[in-house]
């Protein structure tokens, strides 16, 4: 590089240091109130945050004029989670600031890496669902393609797990607590959403009949804007999410008369709507709660949506050509319902041209097969709830049940199997159901999924509307979890291949010439080691269990249920045990194996694995005949920042779930970019990977869902499946007889 460019670059990062410098001096003093010599870790972060948003904000508008004034087509992405982690660093990165930044603060005596970690992660999501609509978004941004993400803004998030007794505990998560820098509060973008009240039919002007909606109650939904950085000269989208408030937040007389707790029962019954994720629903509170946030967001949303669009474009009719509204599962559903309303009884237009307009504008994703997960609804609480919505979903349902009718179809099963109303199973809404009819494409999210959707849970319908179902397998914004999660990697690939990687992930696949340089291969070493021995201090930190980075880590990480089958890798794992200590000549190699993640707080069969997960850690961490060859640890409270820390140590990646049961996962891809091995059963994205990476380059074993169902078909006899093994009968009666817990024997005996 010619002198004089490098002397004018470095003078230029000078002045960016130091104005950036004078910002966050700025930032702490008129807007966290405090001076350097008092402020604490956090104010720092609070500081530098701010002044991080304000780079972004100029971006930000210039990114919405440029949409606004080209006319683009908007993505409205409606999910009830986004698990969107911490996003300092990751703004830091997407903007290239983070050298700058560090530099900036360490000219002030702090450490960026330290303030880092005053950020705690946004409480707004569970799992995959959540976290894949927050890798959508920074994607969208990243590709210039404008979007709005519309979700709710939960004041506890899910809960924050804590294991006591080898138990999991649920408390809330206070995630708000010491505020937020990268929101905006948007009380200008505010909308009535209504719950319950009557129906009447009055005839309009032109002598035709409408439904009047009367609600009993009236909350307001306050938006609250962060926005999503793209990488590099990418543009920011908005992510913009609902908080509950009510409309009259004290009843004054009944405060004067001396109710105080009764003066604030209207308020604290709206704010409940936006308190916790995935409330518990095993009681008719619980339910109605639930379909309260779903319709809640949904109808702000679409309302945001419509203002928006008339604003700019000035007819509702012309909504499909300048708005996509993708539907993250079964959740917003219920927004089909709400725009067939708005644009029927508030724009006034005639019933099928609000159906056109709707179907074409939204589409749905499927992410499960398990009847649990698709959502239905009695028909005796929306009729109680949403009065007009239950009508226009009875009018839809009509109509559909006609067009199967003149299709040809005569038998009764098929309709009652093919209707929106569950008549069954104490009638019920059927939402995936909704979903289908209501959009003009159904995504399933891995060829595998897609398929079995098309053979099952939509067979019925994907004949009657042919065409309408597509295959879109789920992917990772692999920027958070390769240039975030796992800078040292991000070096040695871009020194390797250049910069393109970061933009371009097919450009990896021109690592495979550099698989068998020595050179090569001892860097990578070197950096995973690195990120293992991390690992291994955060482990004895949080669960004060030493673990030697030079063993195997053996990584299980994603929500605990059922068909994920972390039962199935404890077992294995009580069988490599026994092993060990039958025969402790053998070469084994030494093992970590390393768990992560949350159970439903009402689902008693996850809590007990969790539970048994952690009785036999107590019993093979503690015995000194394995001390030195398998340890077993689970770490707590699972989030997209322990995520990280976990993922680029990783060397053995557990993707076991049960054949046909995980719709794609995307934990596979995340370990599998940071260069583990995958074992696992040839379900959801599993069977993509091997197709990419070579049958020899993953441990595939199991049924495949074909034969899964076959077996169930024929009726699963698992006393024989044991019989047939030599180990399984051994571990199962170790858990049976309570060797892991013999203070209570019998805790896991069926």
């Amino acid at each position: 590089m010619d002198t004089n460019i490098a002397t004018g670059l470095a003078a230029t990062e000078n002045r960016n240091i130091t104005e950036l410098r004078r910002l966050i001096l700025d930032k702490l003093t008129y807007q966290v109130g405090n001076i350097p010599g008092r402020a604490s870790s956090r104010d720092w972060f609070m500081a530098a945050a701010l002044a991080t948003r304000d780079r972004i904000v100029d971006r930000w508008r210039v990114s919405h004029l440029r949409a606004e004034e080209s006319g683009a087509k908007q993505v409205c992405y409606l999910s009830l989670e986004f698990l969107v982690g911490r996003l300092f660093a990751d703004a830091l990165g997407n903007l290239g600031l983070t050298e700058t930044m560090r530099a900036a603060l360490a000219g002030l005596g702090v450490d960026l890496d330290q303030i880092l970690e005053e950020e705690p992660d946004a409480a707004l999501g569970n799992g995959g669902l959540g976290r894949l609509a927050a890798c959508f978004m920074e994607s969208m941004a990243t590709l210039g393609i404008p979007a709005y993400g519309y979700g709710i803004r939960y004041e506890h998030g899910l809960f924050r797990q804590v294991i006591r007794d080898g138990c999991q505990h649920e408390l809330p998560e206070d995630w708000l607590s010491h505020g937020n820098p990268w929101e905006f509060e948007r009380t200008d973008f505010s909308y009535d959403v209504s719950f319950g009240g009557s129906l009447r039919t009055e005839t309009g002007p032109d002598g035709q009949e409408r439904a009047v909606w009367t609600p009993a109650e009236t909350v307001r939904a306050v938006a609250y804007d962060t926005p999503v950085v793209g990488w590099g000269d990418g543009r920011v989208n908005t992510l913009r999410l609902w908080s509950a408030r009510a409309k009259d937040p004290l009843h004054l007389a009944d405060f004067n008369r001396g109710d105080h707790l009764g003066a604030h029962a209207q308020r604290l019954r709206a704010e409940a709507i936006s308190r916790v994720l995935y409330p518990a629903d095993d009681t008719p509170a619980g339910q109605e709660l639930r379909l309260r946030q779903e319709y809640f967001f949904a109808s702000a949303s679409l309302q945001d949506l419509l203002r928006r669009h008339l604003r700019l474009h000035g007819d509702v009719r012309s909504l499909p050509d300048h708005a996509a509204i993708q539907l993250n599962d079964t959740h917003p559903v219920i927004g089909i319902a709400e725009l067939m309303r708005l644009l029927v009884d508030t724009h006034g237009l005639p019933w099928e041209e609000a159906w056109r307009i709707t179907r074409a504008t939204f589409a749905y994703t499927n992410h499960t097969l398990l009847p649990e997960a698709l959502e239905m609804w009695p028909v005796s609480l929306m009729e109680r709830l949403l009065p007009r919505h239950m009508q226009i979903i009875y009018q839809i349902n009509a109509q559909h049940l006609d067009l199967l009718r003149r299709s040809g179809e005569t038998d009764s099963g098929t309709v009652a199997a093919l209707s929106l109303i569950d008549e069954n199973h104490g009638r019920r809404v059927r939402m995936g159901h909704l979903a289908f009819i209501g959009s003009h494409k159904v995504n399933g999210v891995s060829a595998l999924h897609t398929d079995l959707m098309r053979r099952t849970i939509f067979a019925g319908l994907d004949a009657l509307y042919p065409g309408r179902i597509t295959n879109k397998t789920n992917g990772i914004t692999f920027r958070r979890w390769l240039h975030r999660a796992n800078p040292a990697l991000t070096r040695l690939l871009t020194d390797t291949l250049g910069e393109r990687v970061l933009r371009d992930p097919e450009a990896l696949a021109d690592l495979a010439p550099h698989a068998e340089d020595p050179a090569f291969r001892d860097a990578f070493a070197r950096q995973r080691m690195a990120a293992k021995q991390e690992l291994a201090r955060l482990v004895a930190d949080r669960v004060g269990i030493a673990v030697d980075p030079a063993a195997l880590f053996d990584v299980q990480i994603k929500r605990v249920h059922e068909y994920k089958r972390q039962l199935l890798n404890i077992l294995q794992t009580i069988a490599l045990y026994d092993a060990m200590r039958t025969w402790p000549g053998h070469d084994w190699v030494p093992r970590v194996k390393i768990f992560a993640g949350k159970a439903a707080a009402g689902y008693y069969q996850a809590k007990q694995i969790i539970r048994l997960a952690h009785d036999v850690a107590k019993v093979v961490n503690a015995d000194p005949a394995v001390r030195d060859l398998l340890k077993v640890v689970w770490l707590p409270n699972y989030n997209v920042s322990l995520a990280e820390a976990i993922v680029p140590a990783a060397d053995l990646s557990e993707q076991i779930s049960t054949a046909g049961m995980e719709a794609s996962g995307t934990g596979n891809m995340k370990l599998a970019l940071n260069g583990a091995l995958t074992i696992g059963t040839l379900d959801g994205a599993n069977v993509e990977i091997r197709e990419r990476v070579g049958a020899e380059n993953i441990f595939i074993f199991g049924l495949t869902a074909e034969e899964v169902a076959a077996r169930r078909a024929a009726g699963y006899d698992a006393r024989a499946a044991v019989d047939t093994s030599i180990a399984l009968p051994r571990v199962l009666d170790a858990v049976a007889s309570g060797a892991f817990s013999p203070e209570e024997p019998g805790r896991y005996r069926g």
